[in-house]
């Protein structure tokens, strides 16, 4: 399935340590009151109710909630990644810092130059991590929304503004559960957007489960989430666009990094909603949705499943040939200055060669050309007051040319 972990959201997009204070930060296991082997549902379970009473757009003057909520989030932006997870079990903060964490912004929280500024860094490459709002989800949990029937082998296009959603239903019979389910969304207009899916809570609500961003994929933007029985694996490519310039090997190796195994790998039989929430940050966002039975797609199904163990086989490849690449490559760069030191080496040596080799010479006027031995041009044997009269007799023999003239013409 190509779902991936619930988010709250900030109104901050900077790193961790501007959006908590450094100093006395609480353990996330604390803030989030879960156990440190507490599933990840059971994370997110607890991370969507504090991210609801928390919520900025609920407590609009209560600054106390405001740096709650906020910890929260980092909290779970923390334990909702299995890297950055081992990282604080292992080391504490200090790992975590060193890392970095990223941070969701909230895009109903932002103002119109915020909203701007954003936008404008989104449309350079830099990733821009974005939360669902608090409306949306209340309105969920509360039951208060319209839900659509998807009819499974169907498709609907429609248009959703920005932080709203649509929901749908879409109903499973127990052949198609068996089978396995795709529901996919995409937009040629290259519209941002969320596909979510939520479970039915037992007071009437829906509570968000999964979620998967957009990715612009060749000339649309798309998401999906599998349910086909094996595991599929998401692909985290938010990696920073500043630090691929900065070192695009570093972010080439740490591509595949990014997978993250999906969490619900097959839904049973029933009625199950899912939602396209519009994730421009101005305008609508156009989409299309569809909802398929992979029995009609088993040559595609099974080729899926192969092409997902070969891209796990793949990242363990690279890591071991990421430790070659950067062995050979400090070799390389050794050998290289090497070179360059043994070139310029061989230039001086056959440069002074060449000076002394030239001393070996009685021709006055080759050897005040050449330079040997300290730069002295003077023949072996003779005097200083000796070279100084030759070199006026040369001069005035110079000025005193003897020049004949026929008729007006010099010859």
């Amino acid at each position: 399935m190509g779902g991936s972990k619930i988010e709250g959201g900030t109104s901050s997009s900077s790193s961790s340590s501007a959006a908590v204070p450094v100093v006395n930060r609480r353990d996330p296991y604390e803030v989030l009151n879960v156990s440190k082997d507490s599933s990840d549902q059971e994370i997110k379970s607890a991370y969507r109710k504090l991210a609801l009473k928390y919520h900025p757009d609920k407590n609009a003057s209560n600054p106390e909630a405001s740096e709650l909520f906020k910890e929260v989030a980092f909290s779970y932006n923390i334990l909702s990644d299995p890297e950055k997870r081992r990282q604080y079990d292992n080391s504490g903060f200090e790992a975590i810092d060193a890392e970095g964490t990223d941070m969701e912004i909230d895009l109903s929280n932002l103002g119109t130059v915020n909203t701007m500024f954003a936008a404008l860094f989104s449309k350079l490459g830099v990733p821009i991590k974005t939360t669902i709002s608090a409306n949306v989800l209340e309105e969920a949990l509360t039951g208060s929304i319209t839900v659509k029937p998807l009819p499974l082998g169907s498709s609907i296009s429609g248009k959703v503004d920005k932080q709203s959603a649509h929901f749908f239903d879409v109903t499973v019979t127990e052949e198609q559960a068996k089978a396995g389910i795709v529901v996919r969304v995409t937009s040629t207009a290259q519209s941002k957007f969320k596909l979510l899916y939520f479970e039915k809570d037992v007071g009437g609500g829906y509570n968000l489960s999964l979620q998967e961003d957009s990715e612009k994929t060749g000339k649309v933007t798309s998401a999906g989430m599998y349910f086909l029985h094996f595991q599929v694996y998401r692909l985290d490519s938010s990696v920073n666009a500043l630090e691929m310039a900065k070192d695009p090997e570093a972010a080439f190796f740490k591509r595949l990094e990014g997978l993250q195994p999906c969490e619900v790998m097959e839904i049973k039989a029933g009625t199950h909603t899912f939602a396209v929430y519009g994730d421009n940050f101005f305008k609508t966002a156009s989409y299309t949705i569809e909802a398929l039975c992979a029995a009609t797609y088993e040559s595609t199904t099974h080729k899926l499943k192969e092409v997902e163990q070969q891209i796990l086989r793949k990242r363990t490849d690279l890591r071991q040939f990421e430790t070659d690449y950067r062995k050979a490559l400090a070799q390389f760069q050794e050998v290289t200055n090497r070179y360059t030191q043994e070139k310029q080496n061989v230039d001086e040596l056959l440069k002074q060669r060449e000076n002394i080799q030239s001393a070996f010479t009685s021709n006055k006027s080759v050897l005040g050309s050449k330079v040997s031995n300290g730069g002295s041009s003077r023949r072996e044997g003779s005097s200083p007051r000796e070279e100084e009269g030759k070199e006026k007799s040369a001069k005035k023999r110079w000025f005193n040319l003897s020049l004949k003239f026929t008729g007006d013409k010099k010859v």
